[in-house]
């Protein structure tokens, strides 16, 4: 979970997190990303399949920025 300068959350999925945060910070990958330039990496965490990542990504895309940043709180 990337907090954007916009002050939006963005949720992605990777196997490399730390390269894909720079991608974000270049302006190489998302288009969210792009047009809300990243600030910092909140939190990653790892699961043990593509699938198990997926339905935890649309899970927490659902979630409000609230929710979000509670949520990244409990996992620290």
């Amino acid at each position: 979970m990337i907090e954007c300068r916009s002050g939006g959350i963005y949720t992605g999925i990777a196997k490399n997190v730390d390269a894909r945060y720079e991608k974000h910070v270049r302006g190489k990958a998302a288009k969210y990303t792009r047009m809300n330039p990243p600030v910092r990496l909140l939190c990653k965490v790892e699961f043990s399949s593509h699938r198990q990542a997926a339905v935890a990504e649309y899970e927490m895309k659902r979630l409000k920025r609230a929710e979000k940043l509670r949520w990244v709180e409990a996992q620290v």
